[in-house]
Protein backbone atom coordinates (compact mmCIF):
# COMPACT_ATOMS: atom_id res chain seq x y z
CA UNK A 1 0.00 0.00 0.00
CA UNK A 2 2.45 2.20 0.81
CA UNK A 3 4.36 1.82 -2.74
CA UNK A 4 0.89 2.55 -4.28
CA UNK A 5 0.44 5.55 -2.21
CA UNK A 6 3.97 6.77 -4.03
CA UNK A 7 3.37 5.36 -7.44
CA UNK A 8 2.93 9.19 -9.19
CA UNK A 9 5.12 10.87 -6.54
CA UNK A 10 8.10 12.72 -7.64
CA UNK A 11 11.12 10.59 -6.57
CA UNK A 12 10.72 7.61 -8.71
CA UNK A 13 12.95 3.76 -8.47
CA UNK A 14 12.62 1.32 -11.45
CA UNK A 15 10.34 -0.85 -9.44
CA UNK A 16 7.41 1.86 -9.04
CA UNK A 17 8.37 2.91 -12.81
CA UNK A 18 7.37 -1.03 -13.89
CA UNK A 19 4.57 -0.76 -11.45
CA UNK A 20 2.84 2.23 -12.60
CA UNK A 21 3.76 1.36 -16.45
CA UNK A 22 1.88 -2.14 -15.83
CA UNK A 23 -0.76 -0.35 -14.30
CA UNK A 24 -1.07 2.27 -17.21
CA UNK A 25 -0.67 -0.55 -19.61
CA UNK A 26 -3.51 -2.25 -18.64
CA UNK A 27 -5.64 0.91 -18.63
CA UNK A 28 -4.58 2.00 -21.85
CA UNK A 29 -5.22 -1.75 -23.47
CA UNK A 30 -8.86 -1.23 -21.63
CA UNK A 31 -9.33 2.10 -22.97
CA UNK A 32 -8.12 1.63 -26.69
CA UNK A 33 -10.12 -2.30 -27.29
CA UNK A 34 -13.20 -0.59 -25.37
CA UNK A 35 -13.26 2.62 -27.12
CA UNK A 36 -13.00 0.92 -30.25
CA UNK A 37 -16.52 -0.79 -30.05
CA UNK A 38 -17.49 2.78 -29.30
CA UNK A 39 -15.93 4.96 -31.81
CA UNK A 40 -14.76 2.29 -34.31
CA UNK A 41 -10.87 3.57 -34.21
CA UNK A 42 -7.93 2.50 -32.09
CA UNK A 43 -7.38 5.81 -30.97
CA UNK A 44 -3.48 5.61 -29.58
CA UNK A 45 -2.54 4.20 -32.84
CA UNK A 46 -0.90 7.09 -33.68
CA UNK A 47 0.76 5.55 -36.96
CA UNK A 48 -2.27 4.22 -38.14
CA UNK A 49 -3.51 8.18 -38.31
CA UNK A 50 -0.73 8.80 -40.24
CA UNK A 51 -1.15 6.92 -42.50
CA UNK A 52 -4.70 7.40 -42.77
CA UNK A 53 -3.95 10.76 -43.54
CA UNK A 54 -1.22 9.76 -46.60
CA UNK A 55 -4.31 7.21 -48.57
CA UNK A 56 -6.70 10.02 -48.24
CA UNK A 57 -4.75 12.56 -49.14
CA UNK A 58 -4.37 10.30 -52.63
CA UNK A 59 -7.84 9.57 -52.70
CA UNK A 60 -9.63 12.90 -52.24
CA UNK A 61 -10.89 11.55 -48.97
CA UNK A 62 -10.96 15.10 -47.43
CA UNK A 63 -13.39 13.74 -44.57
CA UNK A 64 -11.27 11.32 -43.44
CA UNK A 65 -8.22 13.16 -43.52
CA UNK A 66 -9.84 16.03 -41.36
CA UNK A 67 -10.89 13.14 -38.98
CA UNK A 68 -7.12 11.59 -38.52
CA UNK A 69 -5.69 15.03 -38.48
CA UNK A 70 -8.10 15.95 -35.51
CA UNK A 71 -7.08 12.34 -33.29
CA UNK A 72 -3.20 13.23 -34.18
CA UNK A 73 -3.16 17.20 -32.87
CA UNK A 74 -5.29 15.94 -29.65
CA UNK A 75 -3.25 13.11 -28.71
CA UNK A 76 0.03 15.85 -29.52
CA UNK A 77 -1.92 18.44 -27.75
CA UNK A 78 -2.65 15.75 -24.20
CA UNK A 79 1.31 14.72 -24.44
CA UNK A 80 2.23 19.07 -24.74
CA UNK A 81 -0.23 18.85 -21.67
CA UNK A 82 1.54 16.67 -19.91
CA UNK A 83 5.04 18.34 -19.98
CA UNK A 84 3.41 21.61 -19.58
CA UNK A 85 1.83 20.15 -16.22
CA UNK A 86 4.72 18.02 -15.05
CA UNK A 87 7.55 20.85 -15.65
CA UNK A 88 5.43 23.73 -13.96
CA UNK A 89 5.47 21.58 -10.58
CA UNK A 90 8.67 20.66 -11.14
CA UNK A 91 9.81 24.40 -11.33
CA UNK A 92 7.68 24.87 -7.77
CA UNK A 93 9.03 21.62 -6.06
CA UNK A 94 6.22 20.25 -5.69
CA UNK A 95 5.44 16.53 -5.38
CA UNK A 96 2.67 16.36 -7.79
CA UNK A 97 4.32 16.71 -11.05
CA UNK A 98 3.36 12.88 -12.32
CA UNK A 99 0.49 12.95 -10.75
CA UNK A 100 -1.01 16.17 -12.24
CA UNK A 101 -1.75 14.56 -15.56
CA UNK A 102 -3.06 11.23 -14.11
CA UNK A 103 -5.25 13.42 -12.10
CA UNK A 104 -6.16 15.26 -15.40
CA UNK A 105 -6.66 11.96 -16.84
CA UNK A 106 -8.62 10.66 -14.65
CA UNK A 107 -11.17 13.45 -14.79
CA UNK A 108 -11.60 12.79 -18.61
CA UNK A 109 -12.22 9.07 -18.06
CA UNK A 110 -14.54 10.03 -15.68
CA UNK A 111 -16.41 12.29 -17.93
CA UNK A 112 -15.94 9.58 -20.73
CA UNK A 113 -17.77 7.32 -18.73
CA UNK A 114 -20.21 9.12 -17.06
CA UNK A 115 -22.11 11.11 -20.21
CA UNK A 116 -19.71 9.44 -23.03
CA UNK A 117 -22.90 8.03 -24.41
CA UNK A 118 -24.22 12.26 -25.04
CA UNK A 119 -20.94 13.01 -26.98
CA UNK A 120 -20.98 11.62 -30.00
CA UNK A 121 -21.66 14.84 -31.64
CA UNK A 122 -19.46 16.13 -34.75
CA UNK A 123 -16.59 18.43 -34.48
CA UNK A 124 -14.94 20.61 -36.84
CA UNK A 125 -12.24 17.50 -37.23
CA UNK A 126 -15.53 15.56 -38.61
CA UNK A 127 -15.30 13.05 -35.88
CA UNK A 128 -16.93 12.64 -32.66
CA UNK A 129 -16.52 14.40 -29.69
CA UNK A 130 -14.89 11.01 -28.00
CA UNK A 131 -12.70 10.25 -30.36
CA UNK A 132 -11.19 13.84 -29.62
CA UNK A 133 -11.21 12.89 -25.85
CA UNK A 134 -9.87 9.62 -25.77
CA UNK A 135 -7.18 10.36 -27.98
CA UNK A 136 -5.94 12.89 -25.83
CA UNK A 137 -6.26 11.42 -23.05
CA UNK A 138 -3.94 8.38 -25.12
CA UNK A 139 -1.17 11.73 -25.71
CA UNK A 140 -1.91 12.59 -21.79
CA UNK A 141 -0.78 9.28 -20.79
CA UNK A 142 1.51 8.27 -23.06
CA UNK A 143 3.90 11.56 -22.51
CA UNK A 144 3.88 10.79 -18.96
CA UNK A 145 5.33 7.16 -18.77
CA UNK A 146 8.12 8.21 -21.25
CA UNK A 147 8.95 11.07 -18.76
CA UNK A 148 8.71 9.28 -15.94
CA UNK A 149 11.23 6.26 -17.61
CA UNK A 150 13.21 7.78 -19.71
CA UNK A 151 11.47 6.67 -22.78
CA UNK A 152 12.09 3.05 -21.41
CA UNK A 153 8.48 2.36 -21.12
CA UNK A 154 5.27 2.25 -23.48
CA UNK A 155 2.21 1.81 -22.33
CA UNK A 156 -0.40 3.65 -24.99
CA UNK A 157 0.92 0.98 -28.01
CA UNK A 158 2.99 -1.87 -28.27
CA UNK A 159 4.95 -1.66 -31.43
CA UNK A 160 8.24 -0.94 -29.53
CA UNK A 161 7.77 -3.04 -26.84
CA UNK A 162 7.15 -6.30 -28.73
CA UNK A 163 10.21 -4.65 -31.47
CA UNK A 164 12.16 -4.80 -27.77
CA UNK A 165 10.88 -7.87 -26.60
CA UNK A 166 12.23 -9.17 -29.59
CA UNK A 167 15.51 -8.42 -29.47
CA UNK A 168 15.65 -9.66 -26.00
CA UNK A 169 14.30 -12.81 -27.30
CA UNK A 170 16.94 -12.76 -30.13
CA UNK A 171 19.55 -12.42 -27.87
CA UNK A 172 18.44 -15.11 -25.53
CA UNK A 173 18.18 -17.73 -28.14
CA UNK A 174 21.77 -16.88 -29.67
CA UNK A 175 24.10 -19.55 -29.48
CA UNK A 176 27.27 -18.68 -28.29
CA UNK A 177 30.14 -20.03 -30.03
CA UNK A 178 32.51 -21.88 -27.10
CA UNK A 179 35.53 -21.26 -28.58
CA UNK A 180 34.78 -17.38 -27.82
CA UNK A 181 35.57 -15.75 -24.81
CA UNK A 182 32.96 -15.35 -22.00
CA UNK A 183 33.24 -11.39 -22.04
CA UNK A 184 32.05 -11.73 -25.90
CA UNK A 185 29.16 -13.66 -25.45
CA UNK A 186 25.78 -12.31 -27.12
CA UNK A 187 23.79 -12.02 -23.46
CA UNK A 188 20.13 -11.61 -22.59
CA UNK A 189 18.71 -8.00 -19.92
CA UNK A 190 16.29 -11.19 -18.24
CA UNK A 191 15.01 -7.88 -16.66
CA UNK A 192 13.82 -6.10 -19.70
CA UNK A 193 13.06 -9.49 -21.27
CA UNK A 194 10.45 -9.42 -18.19
CA UNK A 195 9.26 -6.16 -18.64
CA UNK A 196 8.48 -6.38 -21.91
CA UNK A 197 6.29 -9.37 -21.45
CA UNK A 198 4.45 -8.24 -18.64
CA UNK A 199 3.85 -4.55 -20.54
CA UNK A 200 2.89 -6.47 -23.54
CA UNK A 201 0.74 -9.52 -21.36
CA UNK A 202 -0.61 -6.63 -19.50
CA UNK A 203 -2.24 -4.41 -22.18
CA UNK A 204 -3.85 -7.49 -23.22
CA UNK A 205 -5.57 -8.31 -20.55
CA UNK A 206 -6.36 -4.37 -20.24
CA UNK A 207 -8.07 -4.75 -23.81
CA UNK A 208 -10.07 -8.12 -23.39
CA UNK A 209 -11.49 -6.57 -20.38
CA UNK A 210 -12.20 -3.35 -21.42
CA UNK A 211 -13.93 -4.59 -24.62
CA UNK A 212 -15.89 -7.00 -22.64
CA UNK A 213 -16.70 -4.17 -20.29
CA UNK A 214 -17.76 -2.04 -22.79
CA UNK A 215 -19.51 -4.90 -24.84
CA UNK A 216 -21.77 -5.83 -21.98
CA UNK A 217 -22.02 -2.64 -19.97
CA UNK A 218 -21.41 0.65 -21.95
CA UNK A 219 -19.89 3.70 -20.94
CA UNK A 220 -19.55 3.22 -17.25
CA UNK A 221 -17.13 0.50 -17.23
CA UNK A 222 -14.64 3.21 -17.35
CA UNK A 223 -15.67 4.61 -14.15
CA UNK A 224 -13.53 2.02 -12.06
CA UNK A 225 -10.43 3.08 -13.87
CA UNK A 226 -11.20 6.55 -13.70
CA UNK A 227 -11.31 5.92 -9.88
CA UNK A 228 -7.84 3.60 -9.96
CA UNK A 229 -5.74 6.73 -11.67
CA UNK A 230 -7.50 8.81 -8.98
CA UNK A 231 -6.58 7.19 -6.16
CA UNK A 232 -2.97 7.15 -7.93
CA UNK A 233 -3.02 10.63 -8.40
CA UNK A 234 -4.60 12.24 -5.17
CA UNK A 235 -1.61 11.42 -2.72
CA UNK A 236 1.21 13.99 -4.09
CA UNK A 237 -1.73 16.09 -4.54
CA UNK A 238 -3.20 16.20 -1.27
CA UNK A 239 0.88 16.83 0.26
CA UNK A 240 1.20 19.99 -1.88
CA UNK A 241 -1.75 21.32 -0.96
CA UNK A 242 -1.38 20.67 2.49
CA UNK A 243 2.05 21.99 2.33
CA UNK A 244 0.94 25.36 0.26
CA UNK A 245 -1.54 25.22 3.46
CA UNK A 246 0.80 25.91 5.93
CA UNK A 247 1.61 29.40 7.13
Amino acid sequence: MRRLRHLSGRHRTPSTNRLLGLLLAFNAGAINAGGFLVVGLYTSHMTGFVSVVADNLVLGQLTLVLGALGALLFFLAGAATTAVLVNWARQRQLSSGFALPLLLEAGLLLTFGLVGATLDRQTPFAVPVTVLLLAFTMGLQNALVTKISSAQIRTTHMTGVITDLGIELGKLLYWNRADLPPDSHVRANRARLHLFGALLGMFTAGGVTGAAGFKYIGFVWVVPFALVLLALSLPPFVTDLQRLRLP
